[in-house]
């Protein structure tokens, strides 16, 4: 299936934001290298995790690229989770809106741009199923 505009727009951020963890796994591992860790073993742990997070994040980004359900479901939850991470930043004792905001926008456009592709993807393939079945003779 042909991906609409909405959809190629967000695979390119959602692409950006897995390039973003990317990022994030190499400071992670360069903490790790200097000794700048509390605890060895956590510091390992969480720059694995992110790296597994940086390679579905792009994964998703190929996939709605492509027009995959899938990689348009996975990048609706991970903009849900980059949302949540957006408010603990805005509340709570050690608040950051500047922080908050800086995450939350980019999730929010990425979010719509995601919806929207996904309500296209659903109509293309209406579209398709209607025009498969009135090809065919009744009762075929």
């Amino acid at each position: 299936m042909r991906t609409n505009l909405s959809g190629r727009i967000a695979a390119v951020l959602v692409g950006i934001e897995g390039l973003g963890l990317a990022a994030l796994t190499v400071r992670e591992i360069v903490a790790i290298a200097s000794g700048d860790t509390g605890s060895m073993e956590s510091a390992i742990a969480l720059a694995v995790l992110t790296l597994v997070g940086a390679a579905a994040v792009i994964a998703f980004a190929f996939a709605i690229w492509g027009g995959q359900s899938w990689g348009r479901s996975g990048g609706i939850v991970t903009q849900l989770l980059i949302l949540a991470v957006a408010f603990g930043a805005a509340t709570g004792a050690f608040a950051v809106p500047a922080v908050a905001l800086a995450l939350a926008a980019p999730a929010l456009v990425v979010l719509v741009l995601l919806v929207i592709a996904v309500r296209d993807a659903g109509r293309a393939a209406r579209r398709q199923r209607d025009e498969e079945a009135g090809g065919q003779a009744p009762g075929a």
